[in-house]
């Protein structure tokens, strides 16, 4: 037993290292990407009309910095709205009156919560809830509403014309 562990171990110290190493990965990854939330984390909720592109993990900023993160999505029965949780970080006081819009980095970027600071004195409070909120744009729709508008402008003058032509 003895010359059987004298023969494998260097062996079993390259997979101890592998073993470690990978531990160590995850557990950057985890944070890197915002699996786990700030310990004292301030949770507040958000009512979203649509929350296309935003998912459990996705960012929270304030002008730009990452604050939090979402860490829940539910659809409300009542508003048939989507009931966001985010996780807010302590250290951060944004007003009770701040607002919340989903928006993007850019045509391709990644899409995010941003928060808007309001003017009251009073802090967002755990299990509060942002009142003014704008959903995320559907830039599909609006292509479509582009090139329907533009068609029918264009239609519109040949139906005319040939209005005018017959007596």
């Amino acid at each position: 037993m003895k010359t059987l562990l004298r023969e494998n171990i260097g062996e079993a110290l390259v997979g101890l290292f592998v073993v470690l190493f990978a531990a160590w990965f995850v557990s950057f990854a985890w944070n890197a990407t915002g699996g786990g939330t700030k310990a004292g984390a301030i949770h507040v909720t958000a009512l979203f009309p649509n929350s296309t592109g935003i998912n459990i993990g996705s960012e929270v900023r304030v002008a730009g910095i990452k604050v939090g993160t979402v860490t829940d999505q539910a659809l409300d029965p009542q508003s048939f709205q989507v009931k966001t949780t985010l996780a807010l970080d302590p250290k951060v006081k944004l007003p009770a009156d701040s607002s919340a819009a989903i928006t993007s980095e850019g045509l391709l970027g990644a899409t995010f919560v941003s928060l808007i600071p309001g003017g009251e004195t009073v802090p967002l409070k755990d299990g509060g809830t942002i009142a003014d909120t704008q959903g995320a744009m559907d830039m599909m729709s609006m292509v479509g509403q582009f090139i329907n508008k533009s068609s029918d402008a264009k239609a519109a003058p040949a139906d005319d014309a040939s209005a005018a032509a017959k007596p």
